[in-house]
């Protein structure tokens, strides 16, 4: 095998999963590929999350010999403080009419979260962009956060773009001239799955900052 090969199955390996007991999870971030009898499954591990997701079907039934894997979402992260939510939420209504950035950043030494701003290359009421901050050690992205002034709150085929390659949560508050609109997901490595309900201590927040 050449040296370009060797190193992207190094880096991106493929597991069997047993028949006889559970796949062990990922020692390390990164993401590998687990080989089952009911499919291809993408497996993503970082220090705050780990995710397995069903990349396919196979296209006929035949006699795969390994076992079975279901998709699971983990977060060791714990639930993201709704203050901070709202820190943003205050952000974005002193940046008006201008959209403003920021990302939640979590700790995996201490445990704990904070918000970091993000300073703006240029901006608008229907435009952002930024430069990507440096994290402190150990430090990792949990949920980009970005405004759309006093429009609705939505992604963009910009922001599915830009998010293509990520592994974090993605929120959108709009309407923030009054108690915000929220649109938020699950960014997967190009896999997009909105949110089918916003974390209600989030929602009780963002109307205390208009009470």
């Amino acid at each position: 095998m050449n040296q370009i090969d060797f190193a992207l199955q190094l880096s991106f390996p493929s597991v069997m999963v047993p028949t006889r007991e559970p796949v062990v999870p990922m020692a390390w971030p990164g993401e590998r590929l687990l080989i089952a009898s009911n499919g291809v499954f993408l497996e993503i591990n970082r220090p705050w999350i780990r995710l397995v997701r069903r990349l396919g079907s196979f296209e006929w039934r035949t006699a795969v010999p390994y076992g079975e894997a279901a998709e699971l979402t983990e977060l060791p992260c714990g639930s993201v403080p709704a203050e901070l939510v709202a820190e943003f939420a205050r952000m974005a209504r002193a940046a008006l009419p201008n959209e403003v950035g920021a990302w939640i950043v979590w700790d995996a030494a201490t445990g704990l979260f904070r918000l970091v701003p993000l300073p703006s290359l240029s901006h608008s009421p229907a435009h952002l962009s930024y430069d990507r901050p440096q994290l402190r050690d150990r430090e990792w992205l949990v949920i980009d956060c970005h405004s759309h002034g006093r429009g609705d709150a939505y992604f963009s085929g910009t922001d599915d773009r830009d998010d293509q390659h990520d592994v974090k949560f993605a929120l959108v508050l709009g309407h923030c001239h009054r108690t915000p609109s929220v649109a938020l997901r699950l960014c997967a490595k190009g896999r997009f799955e909105p949110a089918q309900t916003i974390p209600q201590k989030w929602m009780t927040a963002l109307e205390g900052e208009v009470a």
